[in-house]
């Protein structure tokens, strides 16, 4: 057994004897309602996607959870998350990011499927020599990757003059899919559908086509697109507005994954007029108590909330006093009777609780999907039913 092996084995089991004050829930049940709702919503495949740390619930639990779901695709970005997902899973991993041709030749090609967009990237897979399934990347508007429409039937054709490789789905990326204007998504979809025909028209059959993410399962109306890739739906997350038509029907039919908590691990009295954290943003108005959070904006508690967030304490919040720390946040215990060791509810998984991170993103004007991907990967995280 190597060094690197023993490191790790004692560290699990290490970890298995060590509580820590501050911990993540991933919920299982949660994860797969979401996916079977999409199913649903969609009349559609669904490719749940694991990028960004599976959007920071964890990228291995995450895959584990959803092992017992049949899946056309699990889809993440990077080769090195394929690679992780293959630790705890042998569901086929699709991945959409870029990667520089030279490194194809070096790659295991254990199920991965990888998105293309150019020539370049073609002639190296197919120089690889190895069978490969590819998914052909067409723009319809976000410009930022994918070939244009009318480069769309010689890269399939280019595709298939490699008997190695092979063109199995046809893909795209919504730019506005979570706005008000049906007009940019029905134009986009216009262009995909060309872009179908173009492959078709090589000669080409791919068995999956796909364009639209979470928001976009809703809005777009392909006539040949089969299959959905729900990122920030997979965890529960409505990626709509409130004010957005479309907000009430994904709210009802999703349940979010995630639950942050920590514990109170000090309690300090105030007096009239003492200070609390960095540049005294705070001041206690009368006598009063506070707790000390052993988690900051390093763990993921977002700095915007200084002075304006809440936490939960049982059925009680606790407004947030002073600065959020790198790695402490302070908070008000007036009229909560908590002792130190007492469990906090940071970012509730119940989105009627004004700290679930929906209610938080709406009322502080943040932006939900970060406040999940800045969630440090250091908090442990456990699976839960």
């Amino acid at each position: 057994m190597s060094i690197r092996r023993k490191i790790d084995t004692l560290l699990k089991n290490f970890e298995k004897k060590y509580d820590t004050y501050n911990h993540i829930e991933i919920s299982k049940s949660a994860l797969l309602h979401n996916v079977s709702s999409f199913e649903k919503l969609s009349n559609k495949q669904v490719i749940p996607v694991l990028k960004g740390n599976a959007y920071g619930h964890d990228i291995h639990l995450v895959a584990k959870a959803l092992k017992s779901k049949k899946l056309p695709y699990i889809a993440v970005d990077g080769y090195f998350e394929a690679l992780k997902i293959r630790e705890v899973s042998s569901q086929p991993v699709l991945v959409m990011g870029m990667i520089l041709p030279e490194n194809y030749k070096n790659l295991a090609y254990d199920n991965f499927t990888f998105v293309v967009d150019n020539e370049t990237a073609i002639r190296a897979l197919g120089n690889t020599k190895k069978h490969v399934k590819v998914h052909l990347e067409c723009n319809t508007g976000m410009n930022r990757y994918g070939a244009e429409p009318e480069k769309i039937e010689s890269l399939a054709r280019l595709i298939q003059s490699y008997k190695n490789l092979e063109l199995e789905g046809v893909m795209s990326h919504l730019a506005d899919s979570d706005g008000n204007n049906q007009k940019t998504v029905d134009e986009a979809v216009r262009l995909f559908d060309i872009c179908i025909e173009k492959v078709k028209a090589a000669g080409a059959q791919p068995v999956f086509a796909h364009i639209a993410q979470t928001a976009g399962s809703l809005k777009a109306h392909s006539k040949y697109a089969n299959a959905v890739r729900v990122g920030i739906g997979t965890y529960g997350i409505n990626p709509f507005a409130p004010s957005h038509e479309l907000h009430k029907t994904l709210q009802k039919s999703l349940q979010p994954v995630l639950k942050l908590e920590s514990k109170i691990s000090k309690i300090i009295e105030l007096d009239k007029g003492d200070k609390v954290s960095y540049n005294y943003t705070f001041t206690a108005p009368h006598k009063m108590k506070i707790g000390i959070l052993p988690l900051g904006y390093y763990e993921g508690m977002n700095r915007a909330l200084s002075n304006v967030g809440h936490v939960k304490i049982g059925e009680y919040y606790a407004p947030i006093v002073g600065r959020v720390c790198m790695n402490h946040t302070m908070i008000s215990l007036e009229g909560i009777d908590a002792v130190v060791g007492d469990s906090v509810v940071v970012y509730s998984n119940n989105r009627n609780d004004k700290n679930s991170i929906d209610a938080i993103a709406v009322t502080h004007n943040l932006f939900n999907y970060n406040m999940l991907t800045a969630l440090s990967s250091d908090v442990r995280r456990k699976l839960v039913n």
